[in-house]
């Protein structure tokens, strides 16, 4: 993380931004590099600051460390809210209102759920996750509203487990009747593999866009396995060619695929959606997210 990574974060997001077009009008990236700067600046402090006191004190070492996994749903909150914010579209900027408590529930509550039930309750963790973000999610006042069930998501995984065992017997079956062709087996298991990743990410993406809607607008995802297969293989090997060089074309050619298979049905017209008020918000949320690595 260098000085200009603020500045160098800006730039792509506002390329990105406003190369995106939705009914020939682009978004626009509204963030200040400076504001980003002194956010990931006083993040940078914590993060020292919290190793220094570890280093000299174990035990307040795991207070502080309590202390921040207590503060994780306030930082994801101001980090959604800060990138909704720094979107605008026709003028209009986006908006995010998640409570402490939803946050909570969906990075710890619902996960350990799934956990203790044997991935039962893991559809459901995704489900509530998928909702605090759309539901929380507003464009100017209007907000977005989710639709999806917990059967929808249970089918998808259940459909992963399926191919998994679709896939487990002939290994078996071949590892211990017809040992000559066990070399086979490795590559039943990667294919499988990837095509079960392939699965999931174009089931998952089809589903919550297809279940996402502003008032009586509504979006549809059309991913494909093949196409996505298609995209992920060029780009894995022409960056290995070009020895990374091909990253940022890559990251291009990725979310292009994604915007060409997304459409909003407009029945109410986005010329109508009244702008929320200002509001100052931080972004120093986001920032220690990216230090302490949460992904938000």
């Amino acid at each position: 993380m260098g000085i200009y990574s603020a500045w160098a974060k800006v730039r792509t997001n506002r390329y990105f931004y406003s190369n995106m077009y939705l009914d020939d009008t682009n978004f626009r990236y509204l963030a200040d590099p400076m504001t980003i700067f002194k956010g990931r600046m006083i993040a940078v402090g914590v993060f020292i600051l919290f190793n220094i006191v570890t280093a000299m004190s174990p035990i307040l070492g795991v207070i502080l460390a309590l202390l921040f996994v207590i503060a994780i749903p306030y930082l994801m909150n101001k980090s959604l809210a800060f990138g909704r914010r720094m979107t605008a579209y026709k003028n209009i900027q986006f908006r995010f209102h998640g409570s402490y408590g939803e946050a909570f529930m969906v990075l710890f509550v619902w996960p350990i759920l799934g956990v203790i039930t044997f991935g039962i309750l893991y559809p459901m963790a995704f489900l509530k996750m998928h909702q605090y973000v759309i539901k929380n999610s507003a464009y100017g006042t209007t907000k977005f509203d989710f639709s999806a069930t917990y059967k929808d998501y249970g089918m998808i995984f259940l459909i992963v487990i399926g191919l998994g065992i679709a896939v487990a017997i002939p290994v078996i079956l071949i590892n211990t009747m017809m040992p000559a062709l066990i070399l086979i087996s490795p590559i039943i298991i990667a294919v499988a593999y990837i095509g079960a990743i392939l699965y999931f990410m174009v089931s998952l993406n089809n589903l919550i866009f297809n279940n996402l809607s502003i008032v009586q607008n509504k979006f549809e995802g059309s991913m494909q396995m093949m196409e996505l297969g298609k995209v992920l293989l060029i780009n894995f090997l022409l960056t290995v060619v070009t020895l990374g060089l091909y990253l940022p074309a890559a990251k291009v050619r990725m979310v292009k695929y994604f915007a060409s298979r997304l459409t909003l049905h407009a029945v109410v017209g986005l010329d109508s959606f009244a702008a929320a008020e200002k509001e100052n918000v931080s972004a120093l949320g986001e920032e220690m997210g990216d230090v302490f690595d949460l992904g938000f």
